[in-house]
């Protein structure tokens, strides 16, 4: 039986971190409330930059150490998000691609294993720097895409619960996240820096580079990795999830400008 196609929405503007958990909440409730009740629920791919932030693990905040470090880079102009994933600090922002899709696993016979969701997703990330850039990936034993053993150019942070997956990646497109990374150890690796995907391209081509360009491309990859078809998201139809869509659209404009570098 051939699957349901994903439906994907690619925002116009940063949008803040605080509402893109929102917005993935309130479609997660949404598919699990369709599924029980009548089966007819949606898969979902939402591709967008966030405005500046620094999101840490939910075991940083309980120590003085890491009180003390969101205060550092609450200064820097970036918010501060203390969130529920495990892990170390890291940083989003305008020039990176963020992934979340929003899929049931459940869909496949037998369901789609954690560990073949991730694989599949760091495919997509390699195949789209080889095939999209020419840029051969660097293998390591760490999560994520690498440049070298030194240069991180994209990051994968999934959660799944009754099989249904939020969060996803994020892809360093343009150089504009690298001062913002540099205030930080990201991910807790000390002698890991971020790299990006203009900086790693042939000089004359890193003017081209830019995030809108990366798009069409991603989303007709994550559609063979992932075996779907994808259908882009009608946000003036009448929907739940449209409606959600539709109010973060208005937040991000509403929120106005942000930091296009660090203030300190």
């Amino acid at each position: 039986m051939r699957l349901p196609p994903i439906h994907y929405y690619c925002f116009q503007r940063p949008l803040a971190y605080t509402h893109g958990l929102a917005l993935q909440e309130r479609v997660h409730q949404l598919q699990l409330l369709a599924r029980k009740t009548s089966g007819d629920h949606r898969d979902f791919l939402f591709l967008l930059e966030h405005r500046p932030v620094y999101t840490f693990g939910r075991r940083q905040g309980s120590d003085p150490e890491g009180a003390s470090e969101m205060l550092r880079l609450r200064a820097t102009g970036a918010d501060v998000v203390l969130t529920l994933r495990g892990g170390q600090t890291t940083y989003h922002g305008p020039g990176q691609i963020v992934g979340y899709p929003l899929l049931d696993l459940g869909r496949t016979s037998p369901p789609m294993g954690i560990r073949n969701y991730i694989c599949r997703m760091q495919k997509l990330l390699e195949t789209h720097l080889e095939e999209e850039h020419g840029i051969q990936h660097t293998p390591s034993e760490h999560t994520g895409v690498f440049l070298d053993a030194h240069t991180k150019v994209a990051s994968i942070g999934v959660q799944v619960r009754h099989r249904l997956t939020t969060h996803g990646f994020a892809l360093n497109v343009t150089p504009e996240p690298l001062p913002w990374f540099s205030k930080v150890v990201a991910c807790g690796l000390p002698d890991v820096r971020a790299g990006c995907i203009a900086n790693a391209v042939q000089p004359d081509s890193a003017d081209a580079i830019s995030v809108t360009k990366e798009l069409p491309s991603l989303v007709q990859r994550f559609g063979r990795l992932y075996e779907r078809d994808m259908v882009p998201l009608d946000i003036t139809a009448n929907g739940d999830v449209e409606a959600a869509v539709r109010l973060m659209e208005l937040a991000s404009v509403e929120g106005g400008q942000w930091h296009r570098t660090p203030v300190f």
